[in-house]
C-alpha cells in the first residue's frame, strides 16, 4: 500500500525552502532520534542542493542511546556534521552554535581575514512536522517565538529569529514528502505521532509496534502489559485479542491500540529507536 499525503500547504512549505536557500549559510536537519532514517525527508537533497548540513538526532532523551550513538557513526562517516540534542534542554543552543561554527569554520575564517570580528551565521531548520522544530527554535532563540503543539504541522508563518551574536534563523514549516513508497515507514511515522493517527489503521500500527518491542525491548513490554512466557506463544493479533480482555477492554480493540500508541509516544515503554543501522541505513 502507498500511503499519500501531500496538501496544499505541503507544497508550499517547499517552495518557501527553496526560494530561502539563497539567505542561508547552512541547513539544520531535524530528525527524529527514535527514528533517524524514518523521519529524513528523502527529497532533502534534492530540495537544498549542495547547501552544507548538519544532522541534529532530536528528542535523543526518548531515544536507544546505543542505537543513538551508532546513528551519528554512521552520519559522521557519510561526512555529515551530526549530534544528539534535546531540544527541551537549555545547553542546547550552545552544542549546536558550537557544531555550526565547525560546519562553516572557512566562512567564519574568510570574514576575519576581511576584518569582520563577529560572523553571524544564517540557517534554516528542516524537518517532518512533530520533530520538535518549533521548541528547538524557542530554545535557541530563549523565548518563546514559534508555535508549539503536538499535532503535526501545527507551526505556520515564516520569520527571521535572531539567537545570539553568531546564529540567526529562518522559520520555515515543516515538510513531509508526497508518499511513503514503504509502508514500514508509515507505519513508524504514524507511531511516534509524525504523521496524522487517521492516515494509517491503528490496529495495524498497533500490530507493528507490538511486534517490534516484543522483538528488541521485550523485558520491558511484558512488564508493561502483564505478559507472560505462554503470550509469547501467540500470534500479535492474538495477542493483542488476549491483552484486550486482561485489561478489562471487553471487545473493545481501539481502546488497546490507543493505550498501546500512547504508552510508546510517552515513554512508558522506555528508551527505543525503530531504526537500525545495517538494516534501515542502507
Amino acid at each position: 500500500m502507498v500511503i499519500q499525503w501531500f496538501p496544499g500547504h505541503m507544497s508550499k512549505a517547499r517552495r518557501q525552502v527553496q526560494e530561502n536557500l539563497k539567505y542561508v549559510d547552512f541547513v539544520i536537519e531535524l530528525v527524529d532520534a527514535r527514528l533517524p532514517i524514518s523521519s529524513r525527508n528523502p527529497m532533502l537533497g534534492q530540495i537544498i542542493g549542495d547547501k552544507p548540513r548538519i544532522i541534529a538526532l532530536n528528542k535523543a532523551d526518548l531515544a536507544d542511546s546505543n542505537a543513538v550513538a551508532q546513528w551519528i557513526e554512521f552520519f559522521d562517516e557519510q561526512g555529515f556534521v551530526t549530534l544528539a540534542i534535546n531540544s527541551k534542554e537549555e545547553y542546547t543552543a550552545k552544542r549546536l552554535t558550537v557544531a555550526a561554527k565547525k560546519l562553516m569554520a572557512d566562512k567564519v575564517a574568510h570574514d576575519k581575514e576581511r576584518g569582520i570580528a563577529h560572523t553571524t551565521l544564517r540557517t534554516m531548520i528542516i524537518g517532518i512536522p512533530n520533530a520538535g522544530k518549533s521548541t528547538l527554535m524557542n530554545r535557541l532563540a530563549g523565548k518563546k517565538v514559534a508555535v508549539t503543539g503536538n499535532r503535526p504541522g501545527v507551526t505556520k508563518g515564516q520569520q527571521w529569529i535572531r539567537t545570539n551574536k553568531e546564529l540567526e534563523l529562518l522559520d520555515t514549516p515543516g515538510i513531509l514528502w508526497p508518499k511513503f513508497e514503504d509502508q514500514l515507514v508509515g507505519l513508524k511515522l504514524a507511531l511516534t505521532g509524525a504523521i496524522k493517527d487517521d492516515l494509517l489503521p491503528m490496529d495495524e500500527v498497533t500490530i507493528f509496534g507490538l511486534n517490534y518491542f516484543l522483538k528488541n525491548y521485550r523485558t520491558v513490554t511484558m512488564k508493561r502489559y502483564r505478559m507472560t512466557e505462554e503470550d509469547l506463544e501467540l500470534e500479535i493479533p492474538d495477542l493483542i485479542m488476549e491483552l484486550t480482555a486482561r485489561f478489562g477492554f471487553r471487545d473493545d480493540y481501539d481502546r488497546f491500540y490507543n493505550m498501546f500508541v500512547k504508552d510508546v509516544r510517552d515513554g512508558k515503554l522506555g528508551l527505543f529507536c525503530l531504526d537500525e543501522v545495517g538494516v534501515d541505513g542502507l
